[in-house]
């Protein structure tokens, strides 16, 4: 094998790796958002599954009973919970994945005390 050819191949090789990472990118972009579109799902589930709840039995004529509104640590419980298992919850990137550790902004925000009666 010339030493020319040592070269091509090498290039070849070297777009065929440079090729295979920006796929690679692509693949993890798309998991990220089947992820995200996987947790959104999995919230408006449990809420709908909480309307069902409140709404009793199906039967008769259907009344639109009014929520009770949930207590206020409820909701930061649960943006805690999201914050934890890897979402954005700040208004800067909420719902996108966190990739970089913790978010400086989110942190921030779970520091604020909640307010209640």
């Amino acid at each position: 094998m010339e030493k020319r050819e040592l070269v091509e191949r090498v290039a070849r090789l070297e777009a065929q790796i440079g090729q295979m990472v920006e796929e690679l990118g692509k693949v993890k972009e798309h998991v990220a958002a089947l992820l995200e579109e996987n947790q959104r799902l999995r919230l408006e589930n449990q809420h709908l599954r909480r309307l069902v709840s409140t709404r009793g039995p199906a039967g008769g004529e259907e009344k639109h009973r009014v929520a009770k509104p949930a207590p206020v640590g409820e909701g930061y419980d649960n943006l805690a919970r999201l914050y934890q298992e890897g979402f954005h919850i700040c208004n800067v990137h909420y719902g996108s994945l966190r990739t970089e550790g913790d978010c400086l902004f989110c942190l921030a925000f779970l520091q604020k005390a909640p307010t209640g009666p």
